[in-house]
């Protein structure tokens, strides 16, 4: 999967005390090549050990789904062969919401960006950086309008296409251990997969969760502090090279131009599901500074926080209500 590293501006969720006759149950597991962790404030201990089991579960099965690398994925297949007959209804929902944001971004969120990033991979082990008529000639590749999606099935309409799922997939995942720990009867929970957040109901019955979004200039630190009941944060960013220094490419590429994008540091979406959170949060990124916030202004029930190369903040006008001001 797209290894979109959300390490810049981590997000630490706040220790919480629990409420009387409820329990702080937590789990951390490895998943989609990053930790998640599941927490869950319920009364009864083995009831919520087992909710917590169940959306593990739930978050393994859409990452088999998903994964461009796993052999034998619906994604892989589909990459592979250019066409997927009978595709499962999570993936169906996903490369169609996937496609829903490439419209809205003007494809600065584009799936099919996975042969650019591949190209970049390869050239960057062999020593150096392709060629702008390489990134040029492999920009063929890379538009969503080539996807089809008609009766159950997905497929390409130009061959060597190829999609990645990993700036969204994530949020998916989490947004289906949330609904399977409804359906077990858990009504307060976090679900932290490697940034991407979402929180249901509170930590207390008086307050929210609390998740803290850390400096990426230095990880002791922290810009803010968010106060979240019912919605989701995610992070995107780009404080670790990826490819090389002197490519000076990050791990989000610009699907328009075949480059890393370096306008911004950071892109932090608040939304309601976590996948439109992760996605937003790549597209902002990519967007950069005016166009991305102008898009987030335009957007019901979503707000961001962008830190910008040389290091300014800037908030969306309803950025703050999410806010605790005790803490920040």
């Amino acid at each position: 999967m797209n290894k979109r590293i959300l390490a810049v501006l981590l997000v630490l969720v706040v220790a919480a005390s629990g409420c009387i006759n409820t329990h702080r149950i937590e789990d951390t597991r490895v998943s989609m090549n990053t930790d998640v962790t599941i927490t869950v404030m319920h009364p009864d201990v083995s009831e919520a050990d087992r909710a917590i089991g169940c959306a593990f579960a739930e978050v393994y099965r859409i990452e088999h789904l998903m994964s461009c690398t796993e052999e034998g994925s619906e994604v892989t297949r589909l990459n592979k062969n250019g066409s997927l007959r009978n595709a499962s209804s999570d993936l169906l929902y996903v490369v169609t919401k996937s496609v829903g944001y490439s419209e809205l971004t003007g494809g600065s969120f584009d799936i099919t960006v996975l042969p650019v990033i591949n190209l970049w991979k390869e050239r960057m082990r062999a020593g150096s950086p392709p060629t702008d008529d390489e990134i040029n000639e492999t920009l063929e590749l890379v538009n969503y309008k080539n996807i089809t999606i008609r009766n159950g099935s997905i497929s390409f309409s130009q061959g060597s296409m190829g999609v990645t799922l990993g700036g969204i997939a994530k949020g998916y995942a989490i947004d289906r251990a949330i609904e399977v720990l409804k359906e077990q009867h858990i009504e307060h929970a976090l679900v932290n997969a490697g940034g991407d957040i979402r929180a249901m109901g509170s930590r207390t019955e008086d307050e929210p969760w609390n998740v803290a979004l850390r400096n990426p200039k230095n990880r002791t630190e922290y810009i803010t502090v968010l106060n979240l009941c019912d919605m989701s944060v995610a992070t995107s960013g780009n404080y670790e090279r990826y490819f090389s220094e002197e490519a000076r490419a990050s791990h989000i590429i610009d699907p328009k131009t075949g480059y890393a994008t370096d306008e911004l540091l950071s892109a932090t979406i608040i939304a309601e599901s976590a996948a439109d959170a992760d996605a937003l949060a790549t597209a902002v990124f990519v967007l950069g500074e005016v166009d991305g916030m102008e898009l987030v202004e335009r957007m019901d029930r979503v707000e961001g926080l962008i830190i910008t190369h040389d290091r300014r903040i800037l908030r969306s006008s309803g950025f703050g209500e999410f806010e605790d001001r005790g803490m920040s």
